[in-house]
């Protein structure tokens, strides 16, 4: 399969699952009802279950599964190391942190575009602290040993959060912040983030011939004309920048990053700059069907979409390290 083709597949399985996103629910609806809300011809219910609950949910899953696939992506080709992704490496984790920082003191009342502005910020330390590590430390087992720690430091961090919180609900709210979930997701919320996730993408996109080279080795990209300095600054923005507003939408879910760009690399060639959209698409896809799952699902309570993400995710991940081990045993 080329890489077009697995581009066009993918793009019609997301349309495919965004439709039956707004199919399925705790109420099924049938194929016409839904389609008569597209076409605006359905009852005043259908129209505000599909336009106000189904459909901005799932837009947000696939928006949220597109800018972790493409920033996990994007940072494997940059540290050439099929392990990292935001969530393993405590990109997103700090995003968190910084976004619950400010809404447990209240510092986002001003405006709805704080909130993605602080987890943005977090990102954005947390990668470019990656950036200069990666700079430094030769190992890659090293600087994973970086990513937990900043993980843990956040974790301890929003833990200390939750221990102070002043009253229950505003310690249930955070709770259901760290867990992930697109759930109750409006259009307004996805106005406020895309911006910076447009933004992110853009960058990651604009600067994805560079990791091509970075395959070669930084003296030998260097030696072709490719600005070592630059590349790195815009591959920290541009992850910062999408993971940050993924955060702010969606709260923190990991693993994703990783697991879409490893299945979609063996297809295009092991080649970061054509990784880019496939994983996008299919991380993308990946979210709005276990947010599918998340909703059909007989439990009690909703199940977290980040939580199923890490049930999935992480033993993906441990089957990869395994693999990589295998590789250079």
């Amino acid at each position: 399969m080329s890489a077009r083709q697995l581009i066009a597949l993918l793009g019609v399985a997301c349309v495919a699952a965004m439709f039956a996103a707004c199919l399925l629910g705790s109420t099924p609806m049938g194929f016409s009802r839904v389609l008569a809300a597209f076409l605006g011809q359905a009852t005043p219910g259908d129209s505000i279950v599909v336009w106000q609950i189904r459909l901005p949910r799932a837009l947000t899953a696939f928006v949220v599964g597109a800018a972790l696939g493409t920033s996990g992506a994007a940072l494997q080709g940059l540290l050439r190391n099929p392990l990292a992704e935001p969530g393993v490496l405590g990109v997103t984790a700090t995003a968190s942190l910084s976004a619950t920082f400010a809404l447990y003191y209240g510092l986002t009342a001003g405006s709805a575009y704080l909130l993605p502005a602080y987890a943005i910020l977090g990102a954005l330390a947390a990668t470019a602290l990656l950036a200069v590590a990666a700079i430094r430390i030769k190992s890659v087992v090293t600087l994973i040993l970086v990513g937990v720690g900043l993980s843990s430091f956040s974790a301890a961090a929003m833990s200390l959060l939750l221990n102070l919180a002043p009253n229950p609900f505003s310690l249930a709210d955070m709770i259901n912040w760290l867990l992930g979930s697109v759930a109750n997701r409006s259009f307004e919320d996805l106005k406020t983030a895309m911006p910076f996730v447009i933004a992110g993408l853009a960058i990651l996109f604009a600067y994805r011939r560079g990791l091509s080279a970075l395959t070669l080795g930084e003296e030998a990209a260097s030696g072709i004309g490719l600005d070592l300095r630059r590349q790195r600054i815009a591959v920290v923005l541009g992850a910062g920048l999408a993971t940050g507003a993924s955060v702010a939408l969606a709260g923190a879910i990991g693993f994703v990053g990783i697991v879409a760009p490893h299945i979609v690399r063996p297809i295009v060639g092991h080649d970061p700059a054509r990784s880019l959209l496939p994983s996008a698409l299919l991380a993308g896809l990946i979210l709005v069907l276990a947010d599918i799952g998340v909703r059909i699902l007989p439990t009690v309570n909703e199940l977290k979409l980040g939580v199923v993400a890490a049930l999935i995710g992480a033993p993906a991940f441990v089957w990869i390290a395994m693999q990589r081990r295998m590789t250079y045993d």
